[in-house]
């Protein structure tokens, strides 16, 4: 590891050994070290929060690889802002230690049944949450939550529960579960899930959780990609020899309740918005950033675009992307404080054009299954309930659709992109000729099936994509 002799990064402009934990994070992948790591490393640069240093924690067993590469280098990340103007570096020092992962989770939870941990915070994935996908309800027939049922404390929510319940053994009030996963009302599923789990081996125990403990909703969002040799390369442009650098964008956001019955650093003072109206800026976010994703992926997928930024360079997709936000995304997003949707989307239409993030076409394309229901559907929805079949999106589901089966408009067959591939490439060849069979998915449409408006309209883009590609489609749909 270079030491801090290059002037390009910027190092922690506080003194490390002064400051004492206060929170416990569990999952230290890269998202979490480009967000709530910076945001403290900025309160703690302003002389703040020296009390409430990270310590980290996994529960599963990749995440011992990443505990090695962080102690290796005194617990410290570095974050490359991709800002097209010209790179940063720095090095974010909030982090001071990082405990064994163990199956058992012992040193994980005796550090937070520590009373100096105040709050327990988690980045897991959405896939992390035991979330039933039919239901969208807390599962409890999960392999990993029925193993962990007896005696919680394998997972990371039986993890908690272990400690909370050491924590009441010992007259220490609870901590707070704060969830920073990019998923809606994430305190209330982190809630759902602790009581859950805790509920299928002490009933009494889960209405004590439910009742003292506090989950604040969040929203989060900074595009973080994944590591691999080219940030491994950037990091070394600066001097730094990192096998665990983070590259991201510049822009971040977190909006938060303010629900901490324990405490809480002042992340106002470094841009966190503190709110009573999360769902409000996560629908915001869900129906403009994700839905746009959403927008320009399947037809950059079909005309083999590899990179977001070339998408958005491409004059039909971006020209898609605008009509579709402004007429059918943009007016079924409820209003939110102090937040001009206008400029929001032109914020986010900056984002998707950074050519230093990289991002590609195909990650947006990926688990359309899982995300067209949540980013997509529900636009579609409000439309109809407007009295408006929404042409752009019915046609953007036909170009999901075109893409399941498998090859770009070019011929060039396109590597399973979904954990349900198999079936929709299937559905998708069988749509070709019967448009119906793609609409029957109730996971996906509900009842859209049997909206004869919706249906109809579906079933004249998809063959129109056969009959004329995508291209031609979208010239069109664009001049109307």
């Amino acid at each position: 590891m270079t030491p801090a002799a290059t002037p390009l990064v910027a190092m922690p402009a506080y003194d490390r050994a002064r400051l004492t934990p206060g929170i416990v994070h569990i999952g230290l992948g890269n998202f979490h070290r480009a967000h709530m790591a910076v945001y403290l490393d900025d309160l703690m640069a302003m002389g703040l929060a020296q009390d409430w240093a990270i310590i980290g924690a996994g529960v599963r067993a990749g995440d011992a690889r990443m505990r090695d590469a962080l102690m290796a280098q005194d617990c410290l990340s570095t974050v490359i802002e991709l800002d097209p103007q010209g790179r940063s570096a720095r090095r974010v020092g909030a982090m001071t230690d990082f405990l064994p992962v163990e199956a058992d989770n012992a040193a994980l939870i005796a550090a937070m049944a520590d009373r100096a941990i105040r709050i327990v915070s988690l980045t897991v994935t959405e896939g992390g949450y035991f979330i039933d996908a039919k239901t969208g309800a807390f599962d409890p027939q999960h392999p990993e939550i029925v193993a962990d049922a007896a005696d919680p404390k394998a997972t990371a929510f039986g993890a908690i529960i272990a400690a909370l319940r050491r924590r009441k053994a010992a007259g220490i009030p609870a901590f707070t579960v704060m969830s920073c996963d990019n998923l809606p009302g994430n305190g209330e599923v982190t809630r759902n899930a602790v009581v859950g789990l805790a509920r299928l081996s002490d009933p009494s125990f889960a209405d004590w959780i439910a009742d003292n403990v506090a989950f604040p909703n969040g929203m989060v969002d900074r595009i973080t990609p994944a590591t691999g040799p080219r940030e491994r390369d950037m990091a070394a442009s600066f001097g730094l020899t990192d096998p665990v650098p983070v590259t991201c964008e510049p822009f971040r956001q977190w909006v938060l309740e303010d629900h901490f019955p324990m405490g809480r650093p002042p992340l106002e003072k470094v841009g966190v918005t503190l709110t009573d109206h999360v769902h409000a800026y996560e629908a915001m976010k869900i129906r403009i950033l994700n839905g746009g994703h959403a927008v320009i992926a399947y037809p950059g997928g079909l005309l083999d675009v590899e990179f977001v930024h070339e998408a958005m360079a491409h004059p039909l997709i971006c020209a898609f992307l605008d009509k579709i936000e402004t007429r059918e995304i943009i007016p079924t997003v409820a209003p939110v404080p102090q937040t001009d949707l206008g400029q929001y989307y032109d914020v986010i239409r900056a984002r998707f054009s950074n050519p230093e993030v990289a991002d590609t076409v195909r990650r947006l394309c990926l688990d359309g299954s899982n995300r067209q229901p949540k980013f997509i559907v529900p636009a579609i929805r409000d439309n109809l309930a407007r009295g408006s079949v929404p042409d752009g999106l019915t046609l953007l589901s036909a170009l999901w659709c075109r893409y399941c089966h498998g090859t770009t408009d070019s011929g060039a067959v396109i590597a399973p992109n979904d954990p349900n591939w198999d079936r929709l490439t299937v559905l998708a060849a069988a749509a070709k000729a019967d448009p119906a069979r793609w609409l029957s998915m109730e996971e996906v449409y509900g009842d859209l099936a049997r909206h004869p408006a919706f249906a109809a309209r579906f079933a004249h883009h998809l063959r129109d994509i056969w009959t004329r590609g995508t291209a031609e489609v979208l010239t069109g749909y664009i001049a109307t």
